[in-house]
């Protein structure tokens, strides 16, 4: 049984609510093993199925900075990796590199393509013990998500010194957006932004922003609220591109979505300045980076 056949077993599992006393086993037990801090969330016997401890939204909202020079931790997670983009060449861990362009799914013969040349990159691994929900890392506007679909192998360290081209790999959802100058965005998501129209080729590089959601083990599903056509964990090898004449705005910290079950977050900009290590922990709010 390959990756996405378990993954699609465990989804079924997690999703299931199970007669209300098991449940509260099954959530103790897995609150046990992972050592899950809930004092800013729900109490652990009011989840209904173990998809709902998994996805479980903050009770207490946290503190942003809401600089428009400064790029928040989109969600609770370890840095991995970190560092510039050159040659083509980007970082899944210390010695195993990879083609950030095949990542993002970009042509570079392409006219007018951007170069990611003056680019950084930053991964985030969530653990199944984290806050699984992913948020804004800054003001933005989405302008084109891109869904590749893949293997779901495991994402944590192990795997990831032992898988060439893991994130290439694997199933994920690529974001494209523009960086935002102003705080003054319209977070609301209208229906005129879901159209498909010819590609943007020519977008300022200077203000991109890449978002990726890469898919992993008992990952059973991504969700993006803005982009309900997005069915991951369906279809291997699947490829769709979902471009928007009027771009979808998100205001920092306003959240995405949310994976079920832990994963990793990718950012590709062009940032002036990490102000993270490797191997820290962040905490979705906290600043990683200038922009």
């Amino acid at each position: 049984m390959n990756s996405n056949s378990i993954s699609r077993l465990f989804g079924r599992f997690a999703s299931h609510a199970f007669p209300p006393f098991f449940q509260r086993i099954v959530n103790r037990v897995y609150v046990r093993i992972f050592r899950i801090d809930l004092s800013e969330f729900a109490p652990i016997d009011s989840y209904p199925m173990l998809n709902a401890l998994f996805t479980r939204a903050l009770q207490k909202p946290r503190a942003i900075d809401s600089s428009a020079t400064v790029l928040i931790s989109p969600s609770d997670s370890m840095i991995t990796a970190q560092g510039a983009i050159a040659n083509d060449t980007a970082l899944q861990i210390k010695g195993m590199s990879y083609s950030p362009n095949e990542l993002l799914g970009i042509d570079k013969s392409a006219p007018n393509q951007a170069s990611l040349e003056r680019f950084s990159f930053i991964n985030l691994y969530l653990s199944p013990s984290d806050y699984h929900r992913y948020h804004a890392p800054c003001d933005m506007e989405i302008l084109e998500a891109r869904y590749f679909g893949g293997e779901l192998l495991p994402v944590n360290l192990p795997s990831l010194n032992k898988n060439q081209n893991l994130f290439v790999r694997n199933e994920r959802v690529v974001l494209v957006a523009k960086m935002l100058e102003s705080n003054d965005v319209d977070s609301g998501r209208a229906d005129s932004g879901r159209q498909d129209s010819k590609s943007q080729n020519t977008k300022s590089a200077d203000k991109l922003l890449y978002f990726v959601a890469v898919g992993a083990l008992n990952v059973g599903q991504m969700i993006f609220h803005f982009e309900p056509r997005i069915k991951t964990n369906a279809t291997p090898n699947a490829k769709q591109i979902y471009r928007y004449d009027a771009p979808i705005r998100i205001r920092k910290g306003e959240e995405l979505g949310h994976f079920q079950m832990g994963s990793t977050i990718v950012l590709i900009a062009p940032l002036s300045k990490l102000t993270t290590e490797l191997g820290q922990k962040v905490r979705f709010g906290e600043k990683i980076a200038d922009i």
